[in-house]
C-alpha cells in the first residue's frame, strides 16, 4: 500500500509523544494553540493488541479499550487528521496488529525508538532498538506494506555521526513518511546540549522529512525560538515535549498565554473527555512547575477527582455544567437505544443487540445478580448460563436459560463473564425487570449483605450473596 505524502510532516510545528503527558487533552489544547501535528503518549503494542475499539456516543470519542475495562487510547474527530499513533514495539507483526487496529481513527503511526526509559528498553523497545538496525527495518517495512496510512519513527543519535546517517538511510529504505530525531544520545539527559549537527547531517543525508527534537532546554522558550531551533538543525520541523509541557501555549504564534489561563483551558477538555483525574492531575502539576509545593499546589496535588480539581480552580460550576449535559447525553442515547433494541426471536432464543458495560453499574452490582434473585423471588429454578467463543477473534456469546426460555445478546463480548451478563441484560429488559443501571429508579430487588469474603471468593459476581427485600 502507498503511504500518504511526505509534504504531511514537512514544515510543521509538533507535540512530541510524553508518557502521562500526551493524552487527548493535552493534545487538543496543542492543536488549539497551533500545533500542526500531536503525537499521543507511547502506548506498548501488548497492551494495545488486547483492546477493543469502542465508539464513546456520549462524548464523541473512539475509545481503545483494554479488557479490565481502562481507555489506553482515546481520541475524537478534531484531531483524527492530526494525531499521530506512537507505539513501543520489538516485534513486527504485533506491531502490524496494532497499527491496523488504529488505523483508521488517526492520521499517521508512528514506531518510538528513543525512549531511554526502562520501562520501554527492557522489552527490546525504544533506544533498546538502534542497537538492531535489522529488527527496525522488519519493523517499519511490515508497517509501510500493512496499512495505508504513514508509517514514521522517532529516534536518538548514535555515538557516531557516521553510524546515525547510516541507520536513517537504512530507515528511510523502508518506505517512512519522516524520521524524527532527537538530537541526545541514548546515556544523555536534558541537561546535555543538544546536538545540532547531527540532526543537520542527519537532513542532509535523507530525502524525507526530518522533525528536530530535543532543544527544549537550552534552545526554545518562545514560539519564535522553533523557527531558531529548526534552521540550526537543518530539519524540515520542529517537534517539542517539555517546553509544550510546561505551556502548551508556545505553539501560538501570538505569543504564548499565562500559565494560569493555560491550566483552565486543559481542565475544560479534561472534564469534557472525562480524562483519568490522576492523568489531570499529573499534567497540570508539570505546568506548575515549582509552584507545586506551594500552598495552592498542595491543594491540587491532594485533589482525587477532576470535580475536586475543578473546586481548587473555582471552576464547580462549569464542572457541574458539563457532567449535566453529558449525563443528559447518556440518558437520551439510553432512550434511543431502549426504542431501537426490541427483542427478536430466533429459533427458540429471543436476542437484543446489546453490550454489558461495566461503567454503567455501581460497584459489585451486575445485571446477573438481578436476574438470580428475581427468579428466587418467582420460585423458578436458577439460571444457566452456555457460552461459545468465536474461534477467529475468540470473542464471546453467551445464553441463559430460565423458566424454559432462552435470551442472548447478538453481539460478541470480549469475555465469558460480559458476555453472560449480556444474556441476563436480554432477559432482564425483554421481562421489563430492573437490571440495576446506575440512575435506575431503585427497585429493592438486589441490596447486599454483609458478608464473609473467604466464603463468597468462589461465588461468580456475588450473586449469591445478595437477598431480596
Amino acid at each position: 500500500m502507498l503511504v500518504s505524502s511526505p509534504l504531511l510532516f514537512a514544515h510543521k510545528t509538533v507535540l512530541a509523544p510524553m508518557v502521562r503527558v500526551g493524552t487527548l487533552p493535552m493534545r487538543l489544547l496543542a492543536l488549539d494553540y497551533g500545533a500542526d501535528i500531536v503525537y499521543c503518549e507511547e502506548l506498548i503494542d501488548i497492551k494495545m493488541a488486547q483492546c477493543e475499539r469502542v465508539v464513546n456516543d456520549v462524548l464523541g470519542t473512539v475509545d481503545f479499550v483494554a479488557p479490565d475495562e481502562r481507555v489506553m487510547f482515546r481520541t475524537c474527530s478534531e484531531e483524527k487528521g492530526r494525531v499521530v499513533f506512537q507505539m513501543g514495539t520489538a516485534d513486527p507483526e504485533r506491531a502490524l496488529v496494532v497499527a491496523k487496529l488504529v488505523e483508521n481513527d488517526v492520521a499517521a503511526v508512528d514506531v518510538n525508538m528513543g525512549c531511554p526509559k526502562e520501562y520501554s528498553t527492557k522489552g527490546g523497545m525504544g533506544s533498546a532498538l538502534l542497537s538492531d538496525p535489522e529488527k527496525i527495518e522488519s519493523i517499519l517495512s511490515t508497517l509501510v506494506k500493512g496499512i495505508s496510512k504513514p508509517v514514521t519513527c522517532k529516534i536518538r543519535i548514535l555515538p557516531t555521526l557516521e553510524d546515525t546517517v547510516n541507520l536513517v538511510k537504512r530507515i528511510e529504505r523502508t518506505g517512512v513518511a519522516a524520521i524524527a530525531v532527537h538530537g541526545r544520545m541514548r546515556e544523555e539527559r536534558p541537561r546535555h546540549p543538544v546536538h545540532c549537527d547531527y540532526i543537520q547531517a542527519v537532513a542532509e543525508s535523507v530525502s524525507i522529512p526530518v522533525i528536530a527534537n530535543g532543544g527544549s532546554s537550552d534552545m526554545v522558550k518562545t514560539f519564535e525560538d522553533m523557527e531558531k531551533f529548526r534552521a540550526a538543525a537543518g530539519a524540515s520541523s520542529v517537534m517539542l515535549a517539555r517546553a509544550a509541557m510546561w505551556n502548551p501555549s508556545i505553539f501560538r504564534q501570538q505569543g504564548a498565554l499565562s500559565v494560569e489561563e493555560v491550566m483552565e483551558d486543559y481542565i475544560r477538555y479534561a472534564v469534557r473527555y472525562d480524562n483519568n483525574p490522576f492523568n489531570t492531575k499529573y499534567c497540570l502539576c508539570q505546568m506548575l512547575r515549582d509552584r507545586v509545593e506551594s500552598p495552592f499546589g498542595k491543594r491540587l496535588h491532594a485533589a482525587q477527582t477532576n470535580e475536586e480539581i475543578c473546586e481548587v480552580f473555582g471552576m464547580t460550576d462549569f464542572y457541574n455544567k458539563t457532567k449535566a449535559e453529558l449525563e443528559a447525553r447518556k440518558a437520551a442515547l439510553q432512550t434511543n437505544g431502549d426504542q431501537s433494541e426490541q427483542p427478536k426471536l430466533e429459533d427458540d432464543v429471543i436476542t437484543m443487540p446489546v453490550r454489558f458495560e461495566r461503567r454503567d453499574y455501581p460497584p459489585q452490582i451486575t445485571p446477573k445478580m438481578y436476574l438470580l434473585e428475581w427468579s428466587r423471588k418467582e420460585k423458578l429454578d436458577q439460571p444457566v448460563y452456555e457460552t461459545e467463543q468465536r474461534t477467529q477473534d475468540r470473542a464471546f456469546q453467551s445464553t441463559v436459560i430460565i423458566d424454559n426460555k432462552k435470551y442472548r445478546s447478538a453481539l460478541w463480548e470480549k469475555s465469558k463473564k460480559f458476555a453472560e451478563q449480556a444474556a441476563a441484560i436480554v432477559c432482564l429488559r425483554t421481562l421489563g425487570l430492573p437490571e440495576g443501571r446506575i440512575g435506575e429508579e431503585h427497585s429493592g430487588l438486589v441490596n447486599k449483605r454483609k458478608r464473609d469474603d473467604r466464603k463468597c471468593a468462589a461465588l461468580d459476581d456475588n450473586e449469591s450473596c445478595c437477598f431480596i427485600i
